[in-house]
């Protein structure tokens, strides 16, 4: 197949090897330099491909992208057009139904992860682990996101037991039979790092670039961070219910020995002295009280997850899958070698079922 930037790409009926999942929300500054970037890299890996960006309710524009991207290459870029934003752990859901490869590359969009370092998680993968991890080395970020990070990371850790350094990069790589797995669970609040490591046998993390944000802000706020915090503590873990019994356990204890405390004192120096403390008495009652709002704030938050489940509602609704129709024409025509580029603004790329050509660049 002859495209007009004079690349050459054989056609073979194959499967694609590996599948790169991008959720974009917003990211049309980034897009075109992404979509260029990635085409390059996973040329450079001669190994048949698919790019699949699922646009979860932008409105700037990203969406008109997505759709002329996969409008020029279809079969090898796959656009996943979503009615409304969801969230990135849902989109990148929603993409997941549409992979073929075995190994399964997640990525965000706005460029901090490079798409160079895919053939770095894929060397890896290939080696035989089920899941690999990245750590952002160093980190671009400000110290607020910095610190934040690191505690869920702790947190991650101390609730499921595995010690990845980085659970807040979305550059990994997963086995065909882990995603699977995911697809599997219907659980709406997903954190696709520390549940693909629910079902993984062999795990590792290796290091990679990070770059600052050059066009486009951070789509995670504040709020949106302590949200994220509560969903991971809640939908992947009991751990904050043992905690409570634990601390339950503990203040129980403590106002025991504070009362027999206060009995002895009122032995050794009277009714007045008790009378002094009351303040005291006060401040401790208020504690205890500030404890058992918190403690049925948790509970009320793990019913609440509970109801969400029950209602058994979708996490995401496809609205429209782009690029994968004209792919089929393509495969059922004889002189489907004869076809050009269109003169978009994206490179020549392999397709979504071709085998490798040495020779073959991004433009």
């Amino acid at each position: 197949m002859q495209l007009s930037g004079g690349k050459n790409i054989i056609m073979e009926n194959q499967q694609p090897e590996i599948s790169i999942v991008i959720p974009v929300f917003n990211e049309a500054d980034s897009l075109g330099e992404l979509i260029i970037r990635c085409v390059k890299t996973c040329n450079g890996m001669e190994r048949a491909y698919e790019i699949i960006l699922v646009d979860d309710g932008s409105s700037d524009g990203s969406r008109d992208m997505i759709e002329a991207a996969s409008d020029q290459y279809p079969g090898v870029i796959i656009g996943v057009l979503l009615n409304r934003n969801y969230g990135q752990h849902s989109a990148i859901m929603a993409g997941f139904t549409q992979t073929r490869g075995e190994i399964i590359v997640t990525l965000d969009a706005d460029l901090q992860n490079p798409p160079e370092e895919i053939p770095k998680l894929v060397r890896k993968a290939d080696e035989g682990f089920d899941v690999v991890g990245t750590v952002r080395v160093p980190r671009q970020d400000t110290l607020f996101r910095r610190v934040a990070s690191h505690m869920v990371n702790k947190m991650v850790q101390m609730s499921t037991g595995v010690a990845m350094q980085d659970y807040g990069c979305m550059l990994r790589a997963y086995r065909r039979h882990i995603v699977a797995a995911m697809m599997q669970c219907s659980e709406r609040s997903t954190f696709i790092p520390v549940l693909a490591n629910t079902f993984a046998g062999r795990t590792t993390e290796i290091e990679v670039a990070h770059a600052e944000r050059t066009a486009g802000d951070s789509k995670y706020s504040i709020w949106k961070l302590i949200n994220l915090q509560f969903d991971l503590l809640t939908s992947m873990t009991t751990f904050p219910l043992r905690l409570l019994n634990v601390l339950g356990g503990i203040i129980s204890l403590f106002g025991v020995g504070f009362g027999l405390f206060l009995f002895i004192m009122r032995l050794i120096h009277g009714a007045e002295w008790a009378a002094s403390g009351v303040f005291t008495l006060f401040a401790l009652l208020f504690i205890f009280i500030g404890a058992q709002f918190l403690a049925m704030g948790l509970l009320g938050e793990y019913i609440g997850r509970i109801y969400s489940d029950v209602r058994a509602r979708p996490r995401y609704f496809i609205e429209k899958i782009t690029g994968v129709s004209r792919m089929e024409e393509i495969k059922n025509t004889e002189d489907a070698g004869h076809m050009t580029n269109s003169g978009g603004n994206f490179p020549s790329v392999r397709s979504r079922t071709c085998s490798p050509d040495p020779q073959t660049d991004a433009t």
